[in-house]
């Protein structure tokens, strides 16, 4: 087996640890946990819940730690399609990995808001929801500020493959439009105080899963017919 296909084959299962955690972690965690206009609840269902908020947590780390791996993989597999490109492409996603570990120390206050009651037991209850809620809108804005990154590394990305000659063409179109959707919903939500009232956020947001996820699972299953030659 070619060195190409191994690195493609690795590359696709870190891309899948990444997709399903990502997924868990934003989606499927505030989905269950999270009602933004009632901190009541949601200071209840986390307090209620506190193993499943956990996990969210741990999943967040692992997506962030596979992401770390996932485009020096990708730099080894399309590297020699152009050198420059897959360095940007490398920069490019690093640079978003720093700001969404950090951007976790608002979900920990939330445990600490949460589950802390001998550190916080001279706190009103009340307070602490209305802490609980900022805490969690900090960590939603730190996520909006990551996407700016999630999107721009995928243009080099999707140049990349589209170039390539030994992978899809079309995946590297849907790559590069999943960089422009991550990139209007941070405009967006940035500038228009009422944009998730539009509607055209869930159809922005698309863009980058369908590219992401069809790419994930090319590497890890047809990406084993890859016939480029050795260099």
């Amino acid at each position: 087996m070619s060195a190409n296909k191994n690195t493609a084959r690795v590359a696709g299962f870190i891309y899948l640890v990444v997709v399903i955690t990502g997924m868990f972690s934003l989606a499927y965690i505030p989905q269950k946990l999270i009602d933004w206009n009632n901190s009541r609840l949601t200071f209840n269902n986390i307090t209620n819940s506190p193993t499943l908020f956990r996990f969210g947590l741990y999943s967040s780390v692992i997506c962030y730690v596979g992401f770390t791996f996932l485009p020096l993989f990708l730099y080894k597999l399309l590297r020699s399609v152009n050198k420059s490109h897959a360095k940007a492409m490398v920069i490019l996603a690093l640079v978003s990995v720093p700001l969404s570990f950090n951007n976790l120390q608002h979900k920990y206050a939330a445990l600490t808001l949460t589950e802390k009651e001998s550190f916080l037991q001279d706190i009103l209850v009340e307070d602490l929801q209305s802490k609980l809620m900022f805490s969690l809108h900090q960590y939603n804005d730190g996520i909006l500020l990551a996407t700016v990154f999630w999107g721009l590394w995928l243009f080099p990305f999707g140049l990349l493959v589209y170039r390539s000659g030994f992978m899809p063409k079309f995946l590297g179109v849907l790559l590069m439009l999943g960089c422009i959707g991550y990139l209007i919903n941070f405009t967006g939500n940035t500038l228009l105080e009422n944009y998730s009232q539009i509607g055209i956020g869930k159809y922005m947001s698309m863009l980058p899963a369908v590219a992401e996820i069809a790419t994930c699972f090319w590497l890890l299953f047809l990406g084993l017919q890859i016939k480029r030659n050795e260099k």
